[in-house]
């Protein structure tokens, strides 16, 4: 079932969150493996080197943790957005749910305004991913779980394997779109407006392409 009370990093006490937070960063910096666990809690400000394990178990542990407070962080602004659509009758309509897996990301930012989420879900994608469409390795809450539903029933002509390619390979176009933001200046001479829009079409038709039969 999906989660449906996970909780966010704003309802988390504040040395948990802290550690969440700084582990997101470091990870999109340095890889899920490249920071110990001890170099997480030192950044976080705790004083037990071992704060990762307390409170999350492990590596795996925390890193799913960051995984799910994500989600629920994201999951009003989904439920508004799903709702908007409903009303609309756009339910399947491939850019509208498109803009609602990925348009959420954008107010995730850590401490410093960055978008190290992006940086982070990358790597988590490579690591997690299953066949099956939607299946990023852990359970996901109910409106982004719904999202995936819809998207699925919209390009059901394809098979589930190709299916699911095409959705990664979306998370990784918008994911990467997202996280050169930080690194690009103004003097590359696009504004993000316009990288985020060309992007989202981009996913919307390549999601929506019939599947290609060798001859």
């Amino acid at each position: 079932m999906p989660r449906a009370k996970t909780p966010s990093i704003e309802g988390m006490k504040e040395g948990r969150a802290r550690l969440i937070l700084t582990a997101e960063s470091l990870f999109a910096r340095s890889g899920i493996e490249g920071a110990s666990l001890r170099e997480i809690a030192a950044a976080a400000g705790q004083k037990n080197h071992n704060a990762v394990q307390y409170h999350f178990g492990s590596r795996e542990g925390l890193v799913e943790a960051i995984f799910t407070a994500r989600m629920a962080q994201m999951e009003p602004t989904r439920g508004a957005m799903l709702e908007s659509i409903e009303q609309a009758d756009r339910l399947a309509d491939v850019r509208a749910l498109i803009e609602i897996v990925f348009l959420p990301q954008l107010e995730l930012e850590d401490p410093e305004g960055s978008h190290s989420y992006a940086g982070f879900l990358s790597q988590f994608l490579l690591r997690n991913s299953r066949e099956r469409f939607g299946d990023f390795g852990a359970e996901l809450p109910p409106n982004i779980a719904r999202t995936l539903t819809l998207l699925r029933n919209a390009v059901d002509f394809l098979p589930e394997a190709p299916a699911q390619r095409r959705l990664l390979t979306a998370c990784f176009m918008f994911l990467n779109m997202l996280a050169g933001q930080a690194t690009s200046g103004a003097e590359d001479g696009e504004i993000f407006a316009a990288a985020l829009e060309d992007t989202l079409n981009q996913i919307a038709v390549a999601m929506s392409l019939p599947l290609a039969v060798p001859s």
